[in-house]
């Protein structure tokens, strides 16, 4: 096959809403990124018409000076300042951000809610930026314009009037910048509620909990640096070249420099076959591939904790001949419950393993030769390991199989969770938390001159049913779609429609807006890419990267309208309207931010010297104690956990169906019905089925099916009308694209561990439609 032949594919990439066309599946067997990725670059510049902005934002965007921070994923920025430090997704997401559409007072007073309704969610957001306030009219059905003023007012006097602070929840997407998240948090607790549910409550809540309970950290302790320097990555449960496509960067270097690459997913996904990295000038003209992987295994869904404990076992049965195959120095210096851990693996049976991890003892035992014959390696992973009943045991098995052999505090070595948005990881850092700890409590009040409460708030679950019930009355929601991104779609869509106001600040329209309480605020908000003007000039916001490097973010054109105010400005004005006694100087802040970090750096552990270390050169590092050995445990030590292996295997007649995201999508934001990487045109409707489960229900290629989920309360929900498409995944495994798929997953069905909505493991019987 020729170069021209090979990458023939790729120029078709997927630029905009659906052509109306037929469905079509091709197989993808091209590399990832490349030239596809250039040609999908270039036709979303000419789509959105940024033929000025959108050159400048490629070279402006992740760079050290003076750049902004992408908006998109939370993969680091290069750690030798690489200039083009970009992805296909990124532009993507940029450019729907910068583009000159403008969905104003025009478009409002020609469409009723009613109407707008019946739009697709790619309409929607394709009305381009919001200009100004609007407030939802009931008598006409209409949003109307309204002041900032009179918008702060009535958020303002709907708070003053609830009967209890926790009548009220303050929802963050991971999109807001550490000052914004800052103030949004002091003044939901001077408001005297700790209702603060984020994004990471339906993603990474287990890896938080889980990292916490065996290390004492809840996050990852390595840094980019780690993955140029290991000896062995193992990537579960990511689909890296839609989800976090500059990884594609550290897995071309790795495999370069002789690193072994195990990928551990359902999907072989085009992240876990080779890449040409578009900025890399020769490899493009040369079309000269580098694979990204040298071990591909396809546990069934839900197997990987079974995979992980295999692993582990393998370690064991090899150290009987090979004293190195564990670390007992790190093992007894460092550990604690590592005998009953090795009683746990030596007590499980190889074909329990292999029955529920759906792998072969073969295969289980090449992953654990690599692992053993590395001397450094890396476990990261993502929602594919999260989203499930057992996530947090998962995970704490990760850490498991890295203690064995000393893969903590030392470089290139250590737990790597792969954070899909943009400062999701700095929501949390900052004070977005509903299950604050004491210290930080203790610290914000003395810092703050006020005494936060204690209780701990509602998440994002408890937060929707609250809101159901009639005991949450405002809900405010800084970013994001919640009306998309939640599980039990129905369910939360009442749950919205039920509050009394919901107010949600954003750059465009979206569900959430039209899915409203008896009173409804859109509040349009800057943009990442956007010049923040304010009394101290042109201001800066910080985001923490998965690796908890904290760094700048300016933008660099004028603001899509006049009208936008800063998400900070949008946290102060409310909190002046709700708190007009408040001693804290909410308009003193928006001024500088400066003066936020300041306030910051005396509160949050890790930013001392905050304003200073930010401006430094990439930023700053948050320190982690873990990194130095150092465990804030019980024990003082890092746990081993000894979680029982969970029956994940399917009940006859069943399947376990995944939900994930498309590559010409970005969370909730949906660029067009096309799937490059997984050989889709045309196509969201659908369901990734295994050959042999289609077979056994007599389905072919197309064929329309019924999907019904079983909750554990006995319900069941339905989607009628998919498309079975066969593909190479596990039998007994099922996957499918969120949120479309939301519906299925109960609201009652979250994790015991994490409370996490098990959006990745939904138990459904998929039938061929009448």
């Amino acid at each position: 096959m020729t170069a021209s032949e090979n990458e023939r594919a790729e120029l078709e990439p997927e630029v905009g809403a659906s052509s109306g066309g037929a469905p079509e599946f091709r197989p993808y067997h091209h590399p990832a990124a490349g030239w596809g990725a250039a040609m999908s670059v270039s036709k979303v510049l000419l789509r959105e018409r940024a033929f000025l902005d959108g050159p400048r934002a490629i070279v402006r965007m992740n760079h050290e000076n003076g750049g902004f921070d992408c908006p998109g994923c939370a993969w680091p920025d290069d750690m030798k300042g690489l200039h083009l430090d970009i992805c296909e997704n990124g532009i993507k997401h940029v450019t729907w951000e910068m583009t000159p559409k403008r969905a104003g007072r025009e478009f409002f007073a020609a469409h009723t809610v009613t109407e707008l309704a019946a739009w697709s969610d790619f309409a929607l957001e394709n009305e381009g930026r919001l200009t100004e306030p609007m407030v939802y009219d009931a008598a006409t059905d209409h949003y109307v314009p309204i002041t900032w003023p009179d918008a702060f007012e009535l958020i303002g006097r709907s708070l003053r009037e609830l009967e209890s602070p926790n009548q009220a929840s303050f929802y963050t997407s991971g999109r807001l910048g550490n000052e914004a998240t800052f103030l949004y948090q002091l003044m939901a607790r001077e408001l005297g509620t700790n209702n603060l549910p984020d994004c990471s409550n339906m993603c990474h809540e287990a890896s938080g909990r889980a990292l916490t309970a065996s290390l004492g950290t809840g996050k990852g302790t390595v840094d980019l640096k780690d993955w140029e320097e290991t000896d062995a990555l193992f990537i579960m449960g990511v689909n890296a070249a839609s989800n976090a496509p500059r990884m594609l960067t550290a897995l071309q270097k790795a495999y370069r420099r002789g690193a072994q690459i195990v990928h551990v997913n359902p999907l072989v996904e085009a992240a876990a076959t080779r890449t040409i990295v578009p900025h890399d000038v020769v490899d493009m003209a040369l079309f000269h591939t580098t694979k990204t992987s040298t071990l591909n295994l396809q546990p069934r869904i839900g197997g990987d904790l079974a995979f992980l404990r295999g692993i582990a076992k393998a370690v064991f049965e090899r150290a009987e001949s090979d004293p190195k195959a564990l670390d007992r120095e790190f093992i007894e210096r460092h550990t604690a419950g590592f005998e009953e851990y090795r009683a746990l693996c030596e007590g499980t049976p190889w074909e329990e393993l292999e029955r529920q991890s759906g792998l072969t003892r073969a295969q289980i035992l090449d992953a654990a030769r690599v692992y053993c014959e590395a001397d450094r390696s890396i476990f990261s992973w993502c929602l594919g390991v999260t989203q499930h009943e057992h996530g947090v045991d998962t995970v704490r098995e990760i850490v498991n199989v890295l203690l064995l052999r000393g893969n903590l505090g030392r470089e290139g070595a250590g737990p790597s969770p792969v954070r899909g948005h943009s400062n999701v990881q700095g929501n949390r850092t900052c004070g977005i938390d509903h299950r604050p700890s004491e210290a930080f409590i203790e610290r914000l009040g003395a810092v703050c001159g006020f005494e936060p409460p204690r209780v701990h708030g509602m998440d994002t679950v408890r937060t929707i049913e609250a809101m159901r019930r009639g005991d949450v009355k405002v809900f405010i929601g800084m970013g994001g779609n919640f009306a998309l991104a939640a599980p039990d779609t129905p369910y939360t869509y009442e749950a919205l429609e039920n509050c009394e106001l919901t107010v949600h600040v954003s750059t465009k329209l979206n569900r959430s807006h039209i899915v409203h309480g008896r009173q409804a605020l859109i509040l349009p908000c800057l943009g990442r890419t956007e010049k923040d003007h304010q009394k101290a000039g042109v201001q800066a916001t910080s985001v923490e990267d998965s690796m908890s490097m904290v760094h700048l973010s300016v933008g660099m054109k004028r603001p899509a309208s006049p009208q936008l105010l800063s998400e900070p400005a949008i946290v102060a004005g409310i909190a002046r309207a709700a708190l007009p006694e408040s001693p804290t100087r909410w308009e003193w802040y928006v001024e500088d931010y400066d003066r936020i970090r300041d306030t910051m750096a005396q509160v949050l552990d890790g930013f001392e010297d905050f304003n200073r270390r930010v401006r430094l050169p990439l930023g700053f590092r948050i320190k982690q104690p873990a990194r130095e050995l150092v465990f804030l445990t019980p024990s003082g030590r890092a746990e081993f956990s000894a979680a029982p292996l969970p029956d994940v295997v399917p009940a006859p007649g069943t399947l376990a169906l995944g939900t994930m995201r498309s590559h010409d999508q970005w969370n909730t934001t949906i660029y067009s019905d096309n799937d490059r990487y997984r050989g889709i045109k045309n196509l969201r409707t659908l369901v990734f089925m295994n050959r042999e489960d289609m077979a056994e229900r007599g389905l072919g290629e197309f064929d329309p099916v019924d999907i019904t989920s079983f909750a554990r309360d006995g319900s069941t929900r339905s989607l009628a009308g998919y498309l079975a498409v066969p593909y190479n995944i596990p039998p007994g495994s099922a996957a499918g694209y969120m949120p479309e798929m939301n519906v299925l997953c109960a609201i009652g069905d979250f994790s015991a561990q994490s409370d996490q909505p098990i959006m990745k493991h939904v138990k459904v019987t998929i039938t061929k439609a009448p």
